[in-house]
């Protein structure tokens, strides 16, 4: 079994409304993306608590989409995996 974390990536926005016009930009380009709560520890000041979750193979391709279209966002951070997939298991 190898220890190597997965690195996902959160991308950050001032608004809301950023956030849902760029899902909808990579949904329209075929562009893999979901949305999520900001990780607390990446958030910082920003008031808005949406994210979207990246994973590592589509960061080249949001990457090129978001400065095809001049998309606004705040950042895009990497962060070992955040998501445990044993989470509601209770048996």
């Amino acid at each position: 079994m190898s220890d190597k974390k997965e690195i996902n990536y959160y991308i950050l926005f001032k608004t809301y409304t950023q956030g849902m016009a760029l899902h909808e930009l990579l949904r329209g380009n075929g562009i893999r993306s979901r949305i999520s709560p900001a990780p607390r520890s990446i958030q910082g000041e920003l008031g808005c608590g949406m994210s979207l979750l990246i994973m590592a193979e589509d960061i080249d391709a949001v990457r090129r989409c978001i400065e095809e279209n001049n998309a606004e966002y705040h950042d895009i951070v990497p962060l070992e995996n955040q998501i445990n997939p044993n989470r509601h298991k209770f048996c």
